[in-house]
């Protein structure tokens, strides 16, 4: 007799067979669950109600399509797919029996996987799928204050810090067990998930990890309201008349003529507009005389000459052009956070136009935006990217490179034209010298590992950091944080006599961003300018430890808000890349930049002695240091030392040279 069965390799063991019979057991019994961790995980930007479907539809697309196999030598003696025999991925914590924990870890895997790649998707992040809603707007039922705040707090995490928020709160597991689950489901850094997590605090008068239980979470508890009416009827007679339209348009395209080909991957044009089609003629692009850079007065993108082996190939720049405007469905759009993916308002200009490791690569510059248009093979089809970077007011300082191809983990630049002679820099070895890097006569350079590319991990543990690339680009340090515009590396305190942060340079600048190099993960993909390191202070610790620094990172975003600040304990150590502890992770704060170039951070730290202290610093404006709460007391200056115990809580404060106070970061 034939059976369906599905293979789930699970880590731990062997691949192990799972009987698509036993998976729908799993969906039925733990359906609520399921349904649930779906909601939890998927991009907030859906809306309550597309959330709602959306995680119905992967819990019930987490059955197994299954294939026919005898229940032969693989199935063993448990005769039907063995998932109960092989070890596999932690299951719900309470289930009963082996075969239902790989039964509910396989689908719980599954709808994971799915939310996880939805998460990642900025452009139609679910596509059609049962179940259907028309008419209805579905939401769960309203909670309190603290569900409120709570679902507030998940928005502002990735994909995979939700997942990791979750797979604690909800599913219960250990920090072990979800980096194992996590790791199953495709996230690159389950450690660095799980830190992200931890920067969300539960709310005031919450009930701990019962509030992912409530209503608020519960996509299986609905509340019914009908959409707008008049709009719906708008609606229907648009799209009479668009149908109509569509007739006559089909008509006309299957007439003799060029139809829509010149335009490529783009999507049809809505109406012919003069000023739209002007900026869309490859005729018309701009572009900056070969030597614009050496006499402006300020060298930025708009200077850089049009460069590469195929600007003058008007095929091509006539679909990157088209593609800008109407994207079609087929091409995969990304775009840094708060920048407009709209077509230009005038004719852009062309930086390169060439090919590169078989993709034919368009950049193009609006004055406000940065476009790469990507291609496979010769225009005929192939995959196609359009990517946006915010580039306004940018400077010399944020303009030596734009990043042309990803493949593998390497990364090839186009470097600014007075960019003359690169070079290769490890973050994390910083007594290596920098290594040449050789420029191709069109400014591309040769493939370079993009930073983080070289994480690993052993056997049972996350990814650790190794090495962490970072290019030098005349006086410039950048690194690829996953955009088009390399994010900027600064070291130095924020203001005050010694003018602000400066390029990294010098023993104590790499010395810092050796420890600091492998927290950049955090920051990726979120549209950061420039990250600036800053050792505020150095501690004496007790009972004869050495000497601790204190170092804050901060990185600005182009839009001005969403940036980060970290601050870091480093405690002694020989090895000189040893990542700093984070003991403080926040968002939208303006501590350690230039409008308030100070900041107090405080963690616990044990002696080799075993006993516990609450040391705090603060940089050099502070002028005494408070501690409230589980431990309590006060030190003249800016560095405060007091005895404490493991799991302590304290409030610090800090009194200002002028008079004005300040609080630790969080």
């Amino acid at each position: 007799m034939e059976q369906q069965q599905e293979t789930a390799d699970l880590p731990g063991g062997s691949p192990t067979l799972i009987d698509v019979e036993q998976a729908e057991a799993a969906i039925v019994e733990h359906y609520p669950r399921l349904v649930r961790l779906a909601y939890l995980v998927l991009p907030p930007g859906l809306g309550r109600t597309r959330r709602v479907l959306a995680a119905h539809g992967l819990a019930q697309r987490a059955l197994p399509r299954g294939r026919a196999n005898g229940a032969g030598p693989q199935a063993g003696a448990e005769g039907r797919g063995g998932a109960g025999a092989a070890p596999g991925l932690p299951g719900q914590r309470g289930a009963e029996g082996a075969a239902a924990d790989a039964g509910y870890a396989f689908v719980r895997l599954r709808v994971l996987r799915g939310a996880l790649r939805a998460a990642r998707r900025r452009r139609r992040p679910l596509g059609p799928a049962l179940p259907r809603v028309w008419g209805l707007r579905l939401s769960p039922s309203p909670g309190g204050s603290d569900e409120l705040a709570l679902d507030k707090a998940l928005s502002e995490l990735s994909g995979p810090g939700r997942a990791a928020y979750a797979l604690r709160g909800l599913e219960l597991l250990g920090d072990r067990e979800a980096r194992e689950v996590l790791k199953a489901a495709g996230v690159a850094d389950p450690r660095g998930a799980l830190a992200e997590a931890d920067t969300v605090e539960d709310p005031a008068g919450s009930r701990d990890g019962t509030l992912l239980e409530s209503p608020e979470f519960d996509p299986c508890a609905l509340q019914a309201r009908p959409t707008d009416l008049m709009r719906r009827r708008q609606h229907a007679r648009a799209a009479l008349a668009a149908a109509a339209a569509l007739v006559v348009c089909g008509t006309l395209l299957g007439l003799p003529g060029e139809g829509w080909g010149p335009s490529g991957a783009a999507a049809p044009p809505y109406a012919r507009n003069p000023a739209s089609e002007r900026a869309l003629d490859p005729a018309e692009l701009t572009r900056a005389a070969p030597e614009a850079w050496r006499t402006a007065t300020r060298a930025d993108f708009s200077t850089w000459p049009a460069r590469g082996d195929r600007t003058g190939d008007t095929p091509l720049l006539r679909r990157a052009l088209a593609v800008w405007a109407r994207p079609g469905r087929s091409v995969r759009v990304s775009a840094t956070p708060g920048t407009q993916s709209g077509p230009p308002s005038g004719p852009p200009q062309l930086l390169y136009a060439g090919e590169v490791d078989q993709v034919a690569v368009v950049l193009l510059y609006d004055g406000l935006r940065v476009v790469r248009y990507a291609e496979a093979g010769d225009g005929d089809g192939g995959a196609v990217a359009l990517d946006f970077a915010r580039a306004d007011a940018a400077d010399a300082a944020s303009s030596t490179g734009l990043v042309v191809t990803r493949a593998d983990g390497n990364v090839r630049y186009l470097a600014a034209p007075w960019v003359r002679h690169p070079s290769v820099r490890d973050l994390v070895r910083p007594g290596e010298a920098a290594r040449p890097l050789r420029l191709a006569a069109d400014g591309v350079t040769d493939p370079v590992r993009a930073g983080g590319a070289d994480l690993v991990g052993g056997a049972g543990r996350a990814p650790e950091c190794e090495s962490w690339t970072a290019l030098r680009l005349g006086s410039r340090l950048v690194t690829d944080l996953g955009e088009i515009v390399p994010a900027r590396l600064t070291y130095g305190a924020p203001g005050g006599r010694g003018g602000g942060p400066r390029d990294v340079a010098g023993a104590p600048a790499r010395a810092a961003w050796a420890h600091t190099a492998c927290r950049l993960p955090l920051l990726h993909s979120r549209g950061v300018r420039t990250v600036n390191a800053w050792r505020f202070a150095a501690q004496r610790l007790p009972e004869g430890g050495g000497s601790a620094e204190w170092v804050c990172t901060r990185a600005e975003t182009w839009r001005g808000a969403g940036g980060r600040v970290l601050a870091q304990f480093q405690p002694p150590t020989t090895d000189p890349a040893a990542p700093a502890a984070v003991v403080a992770n926040a968002g939208d704060s303006p501590a350690c930049g230039p409008r308030e170039p100070r900041v107090l951070a405080g963690a616990l730290w044990k002696s080799r002695a075993g006993r516990w202290y609450l040391l705090a610093a603060g940089s050099s404006q502070v002028t005494a240091v408070a501690a409230r709460g589980d431990v309590r007391g006060t030190a003249v200056g800016r560095i405060l030392t007091l005895p404490a115990r493991e799991g302590d809580q304290a409030r610090l404060s800090g009194r200002l040279a002028g008079g004005g106070r300040v609080t630790a970061l969080r």
